[in-house]
């Protein structure tokens, strides 16, 4: 802000003179000291690297790649990124593994036998299952068959999904530590079971920026309609200790995708830039005064909102998108809000420049009737999906651009909960052997990584937990997961916090 102008704001306006006064001569010699201490660091650093040659052709290809590369101000991206964009298809509840990707054909003869005890070896039940007295083997009631040249095994459940397996990195090998909804959710979108941890879509916004200065880095779209487990929206729109600029942005289906970003009735909003630029000079001040970052966060979400008045408007409109493309997504692509128009509108925001789109889709939870609940949510998913992997491929963005399809908090077990017939059983929460796969930039396409016993009960190869897939999705935009750390009440936090390591096995 220029000297006219803040001497305008605060000529006539005592509070802002006391505001002003208060920056004493503690806080002076404090500021100036830091300043002269990382003047005296960077001339520091500077002839270390003249002493050790930090500047000498001693550096590969990609050393020389990175160093024209756009890096932000945190030195990011570590290394040089497969990935550009994410979407994380979220499928709420825990989808039942061995019902959809992991087939077992031996069960079929197992029908209504008792889950052996050496096969659940002291594992944590959930107090469902703790209660009943039997623990009945339950098999799938969908046929499979193998699809594409890898020979991937998929269920009659999700005909169209099996059209693009060869575009598939399927992980059967996932375990988390939780085994109840809330915290399973909050651990894999954060990783650590207790709520106040940024999310992935916050740490990424945190290290990486933005590509598209009038959009957020990090938005969500949730299905509408949906029933299950509630959906705390702390897991996208609270950014835990990161700056609240971080934060996710949920769009909403219907005219206004973004609450309160439309202008009261009967104002035009002509001065709304004069306003914000008054705003941001008063707090130009409180912040010369105090020092608070979060003064700059709020400006900086302020600045967003008003420059998403004209941005969201067009990018939500998908009355533009040709027939075949509705066609392709399927009949309810064109009912605002569901899963179908979801996907394309996700596809939209990133090629809008959105670095992270985050869909929820609730229901997966069959506690009973499983067969039924589970065809009834494929139906509303699969058609959606596929055509998302087919579609950003189709515009060449698969490329570089890394589908998940999962994060379903946890599996589901091969006994079934409450009685079993033929043709209905239900399964409970199973954290210890569940499935997701991937798509896209920098992973195997038509791979299959880890197996789990005849029973889907255990991993026997190649584990993943969830620590380790953060560690995974961090590497490929780029990110060395252990060096990107946010400081906070005297400890250096990170996405993975102690834990995980990046499974090359996965990447192309």
């Amino acid at each position: 802000m220029c000297n006219d102008h803040h001497n305008k704001l605060t000529s006539n306006n005592r509070d802002l003179q006391k505001i002003e006064r208060q920056i004493d001569r503690r806080h002076f010699l404090k500021k100036t000291s830091l300043g002269l201490g990382a003047i005296a660091l960077s001339s520091l650093l500077g002839g270390a690297e003249k002493m050790f040659g930090g500047a000498t052709g001693n550096k590969t290809k990609e050393d020389l790649i990175l160093e024209n590369y756009n890096k932000n101000r945190l030195g990011l991206p570590h290394h040089l990124p497969k990935a550009k964009r994410i979407i994380y298809l979220f499928q709420s509840g825990g989808p039942s593994q061995m019902d959809l990707f992991d087939y077992k054909p031996k069960l079929v003869d197992m029908f209504g036998k008792e889950l052996p005890e050496s096969i659940i070896g002291g594992q944590r039940l959930t107090g469902m299952s703790g209660s009943q007295s039997t623990l009945p083997i339950a098999p799938s009631t969908f046929n499979f068959k193998q699809y594409g040249k890898s020979k991937a095994w998929v269920s009659d459940a999700m005909p169209y999904l099996s059209e693009v397996v060869d575009d598939l990195c399927f992980m059967k090998g996932m375990q988390t530590d939780q085994i109840n909804h809330t915290p399973a959710i909050t651990f894999m979108q954060t990783g650590h079971q207790l709520p106040g941890r940024p999310s992935i879509g916050s740490w990424l916004s945190y290290g990486l920026g933005s590509d598209n200065e009038n959009l957020p880095t990090f938005i969500t779209l949730v299905s509408k309609n949906g029933k299950g487990q509630p959906l705390k929206s702390s897991l996208w729109g609270g950014n835990g200790f990161l700056p609240t600029e971080h934060q996710g942005v949920q769009f909403r289906s219907g005219k206004d995708p973004v609450l309160y970003l439309s202008d009261p009735e009967n104002y035009d909003g002509n001065d709304r830039r004069h306003m914000l630029d008054y705003l941001g000079g008063l707090n130009d001040i409180q912040n010369d005064a105090y020092g608070d970052p979060e003064i700059q966060a709020r400006m900086s979400q302020y600045e967003m909102a008003f420059k998403m008045q004209t941005s969201v408007p067009e990018v939500a409109d998908l009355s533009d998108e040709p027939d075949h493309i509705f066609e392709l997504y399927g009949k309810d692509s064109r009912d605002p809000g569901t899963y179908a128009a979801n996907c394309l509108m996700a596809r939209k925001l990133l090629e809008k420049g959105v670095k992270f789109v985050q869909l929820y889709h609730q229901g997966w939870d069959q506690h009973n009737n499983c067969p039924g609940g589970l065809k009834h949510q494929c139906k509303k998913t699969d058609q959606g999906t596929a055509a998302l992997i087919k579609d950003l491929k189709q515009r060449g963005m698969l490329d570089d651009t890394l589908v998940i399809w999962g994060g379903g908090e946890f599996g589901r077990t091969v006994y079934s909960q409450g009685q079993l017939t033929k043709e209905n059983h239900g399964r409970d929460h199973h954290p210890k052997a569940f499935t997701m796969w991937m798509a896209g930039a920098g992973v195997k396409p038509g791979f299959s990584y880890g197996e789990t016993d005849d029973f889907s009960y255990n991993v026997i190869k190649d584990p993943l937990h969830v620590h380790d897939f953060h560690a995974t999705l961090m590497h490929l935009v780029g990110v060395d997961h252990e060096r990107l750390t946010f400081k906070h009440q005297g400890r250096r936090y990170r996405l993975t916090d102690v834990h995980g390591h990046v499974v090359k096995d996965l990447l192309t």
